[in-house]
């Protein structure tokens, strides 16, 4: 960053100015303020951003990858979602897999209470999935039962 009045690199901090750094020409004792603000990244980073976003990566790897911040690519996905339309499919849907909700689920060490999965297909017909998995009996609840 030069001054912009005699081109020189020799320059000190002069304060805050409307929350933008202000600096002072050490040659010409010019005052001045970065016209760019310095925290903006190109077009690039944010192309690869999104890029790496649509590959599966969470707004926080993204972050940590690119060294910004993970509000910053939250804040141009959804302004990108905003601006784009998704392709509409006509065609009905067969069947919806949720092989990665069972992985979950099933992970835990309790399927107690894990819920019913409704899937609506839009044409008057819904799947219904249930999860079971084996209740463990409450303790307190047993012996309050054979008194």
């Amino acid at each position: 960053m030069n001054c912009p009045r005699c081109k020189s690199s020799e320059y000190s901090k002069d304060g805050v100015v409307n929350f933008r750094q202000r600096y002072k020409c050490k040659k010409c004792v010019y005052r001045y303020t970065v016209e760019k603000k310095s925290d903006l990244k190109s077009d690039a980073t944010k192309r690869l951003a999104l890029e790496l976003y649509l590959e599966g990566l969470g707004f926080r790897s993204i972050g940590r990858i690119l060294k910004i911040s993970y509000g910053s690519v939250y804040k141009w996905v959804k302004e990108w979602g905003e601006k784009v339309s998704l392709p509409k499919s006509t065609r009905p849907i067969e069947m919806a897999e949720l092989d990665e909700m069972r992985t979950y689920i099933m992970s835990k060490k309790t399927t107690v209470g894990s819920g019913l999965l409704l899937i609506d297909l839009e044409k008057g017909m819904s799947i219904l999935c249930v999860e079971t998995g084996q209740h463990k009996p409450l303790k307190n609840f047993e012996s309050k039962l054979k008194i």
